[in-house]
């Protein structure tokens, strides 16, 4: 099969003399190093995005991703504002709400929760409540039905059909005086979204009517929280909404709250694709000193090639296509090696913990208690293509340096 001159001979250039019938062991170091750093950074980015993944689904949930209230905390004729919310572009859905916080208690134990009234049939399309119960319906709210966090019931050792109290700081005039408003639930689901972001042990949710009885809302709310089609839009979607709406209504997003710490999850990914990247660029400096020698030891053939007509461009392909070679061969080592790895790195730590009886990750620190992992196609095509960049980018000072070569010098003492 016919091959260009430069393509023959660099080809040629990658393996070693008759003596050895493998890469040379230069060129070898090279491969496998690039093949190191690629499968190491392939390996580490598929853990990040399963990290990622796995906090965006634990907070985002459960969290509103866009909500919208008034300055006295108070919404009324909320109906004719929820329909024309749900037509503005982004948004997916719409569903009130009714905030406060209070107390918990059981048999002595109090606790402090954060108590959301909701209408059951609107809230399963804004958050995943329903899909994180573990026990209990969401549609067993109503008649003052609670569902707790599961950190909220272990604590306060109650299950489905018991009772728990609510207290809240809001008072009621009485002949006695002003005292807290009590009110008895019945425990009609419990939920977990995971931990982290304490949802299990804060949260608690109730019917809508019920909340506005409770709070003496009447038929207001205390506002209304979105479900839109891209959640790292809604800071942009949020001042649309606030410059629509007016200065009357008061729009927030996820990102008031939690927006630093995703913030740096982000910056942490990055930085750690920058630092791994090193890898690959040792490995690439690694390239650069074994053409170097290799253009050294061949000074003879690259004067005689000249001497029978080869052009320095010619000279400088043949140097380029052996170090493209060592640096694909080696990209495409690392891409089967960081696939094989990220694929199994959860059943590798398992298998670890197993053996070795050692609790690698926590729940409380990490958010998970295992080694999640997420292969994306754009983070191979990243790596893989600055992997051939950088390969290419060491084969270009030896390349040139061989096709300077003086052919007098380089056969004086030949």
């Amino acid at each position: 099969m016919f091959k260009p001159l430069a393509v023959y001979i660099g080809l040629r250039y990658t393996r070693a003399k008759k003596k050895n019938h493998f890469v040379s062991f230069i060129s070898l170091s090279s491969m496998l190093g690039i093949g190191l750093g690629v499968m190491v950074l392939i390996t580490v980015l598929s853990v990040m995005n399963g990290f990622d993944e796995e906090i965006h689904k634990r907070f985002f949930g459960m969290a509103p991703e866009i909500t919208v209230s008034s300055s006295d905390g108070k919404l009324s004729n909320w109906q004719a504002l929820e329909e024309s919310l749900a037509t503005f572009p982004g948004v997916k859905a719409v569903a009130p709400f009714v905030g406060g916080q209070g107390l918990l208690t059981h048999e002595g134990q109090v606790l402090p929760i954060v108590l959301t009234g909701v209408l059951p049939e609107k809230e399963a399309l804004v958050t995943h409540l329903q899909e994180k119960l573990l026990l209990g319906n969401i549609a067993n709210l109503s008649h003052f039905g609670i569902i707790l966090g599961r950190g909220l019931a272990n604590n306060l050792g109650v299950m489905l059909g018991d009772k728990v109290t609510i207290m809240i700081p809001v008072a009621s005039v009485t002949p006695a005086g002003m005292i807290p408003r009590f009110k008895r639930f019945t425990v009609a689901g419990i939920f977990s979204a995971g931990p982290g972001f304490n949802f299990d042990t804060k949260l608690a949710f109730i019917d809508l009517n019920d909340a506005q009885k409770l709070f003496q809302l009447g038929d207001e709310v205390s506002g209304l929280k979105m479900k839109i089609a891209n959640i790292y839009q809604a800071p942009e979607m949020s001042e649309k909404l606030a410059s629509k709406l007016g200065e009357n209504y008061q729009v927030g997003n996820w990102t008031d709250e939690f927006g630093a710490f995703f913030q740096a999850v982000k910056m942490e990914k990055t930085m750690m694709f920058l630092i791994l990247m090193l890898i690959i660029a040792v490995a690439a400096f690694n390239l650069v000193s074994s053409l170097v020698m290799v253009v050294n030891d061949k000074q003879s053939e690259i004067a005689i090639l000249r001497t029978i007509g080869a052009t320095p461009g010619t000279i400088l392909w043949i140097f380029i296509v052996q170090g493209m070679l060592v640096g694909a061969v080696g990209t495409l080592l690392g891409l089967v090696g960081g696939l094989l790895l990220a694929s199994n790195a959860t059943q590798l730590v398992n298998w670890l913990q197993s053996f070795l009886h050692i609790k690698v990750l926590s729940s409380s620190i990490y958010f998970v208690d295992f080694l999640p992992s997420k292969i994306m196609l754009r983070d191979l095509v990243e790596v893989c293509s600055l992997a051939i960049l950088m390969s290419f980018a060491a084969t270009i000072y030896p390349a040139f340096r061989a096709s300077r070569t003086v052919i007098a010098e380089a056969l004086h003492y030949e």
